[in-house]
């Protein structure tokens, strides 16, 4: 069953609902590799960090919001600030409704405008229909790391998957 919804940017009175559908997969999924609940306060240092440049999408649905996506930083040096890191996190009981699917493409289109030269996600290797939404958005599996994460008293692998997209060549000042 399909169900409508409409991707919007996420505003500060998400957040408590951001962080109720992230602490389900926290307390008990391998999709996150946290092991305790995100505070609302570290939720909300998290989505100030943001900013336009680094967008952060619900799906909403008649104000409730179904899911989120967010394009984090991949690390803190200057020269991967045209690489973001993914993150896709839908409700556990709006699975397979096309949610994931429109967040995870909303996203690449906001990174695309907002200069991103390629996306990273990193997913446990046993977290299957995430990995497929991902390659069937045209992620690629760049790596793998072997018993990266202990969770749930064993070990997991990471699958590194990564997007290339369509920008024109760096300006001189980037250099």
């Amino acid at each position: 069953m399909n169900i409508e919804f409409k991707i919007r940017p996420a505003v500060q009175g998400d957040l408590a609902r951001i962080n109720e559908i992230y602490n389900h997969y926290v307390l008990s999924s391998t999709c996150s590799f946290q092991t305790s609940p995100e505070s609302l306060e570290s939720r909300t240092a998290w989505f100030e960090s943001h900013g336009v440049s680094h967008p952060v999408l619900v799906a909403d649905r008649g104000g409730l919001v179904l899911g989120w996506a967010a394009v984090s930083p991949y690390k803190s040096r200057e020269a991967y600030r045209y690489t973001g890191e993914v993150a896709v996190y839908v409700d556990q009981e709006h699975h397979r409704q096309g949610i994931g699917r429109s967040l995870l493409g909303a996203l690449i289109a906001r990174a695309q405008e907002e200069g991103f030269r390629s996306l990273i996600a990193a997913i446990a290797a046993e977290q299957g229909p995430s990995l497929e939404l991902h390659q069937s958005l045209g992620f690629q599996e760049i790596g793998r790391l072997a018993e990266a994460g202990y969770k749930f008293g064993r070990w997991l692998d990471v699958i590194h998957l990564q997007l290339m997209l369509d920008q024109p060549p760096a300006t001189v000042e980037d250099s």
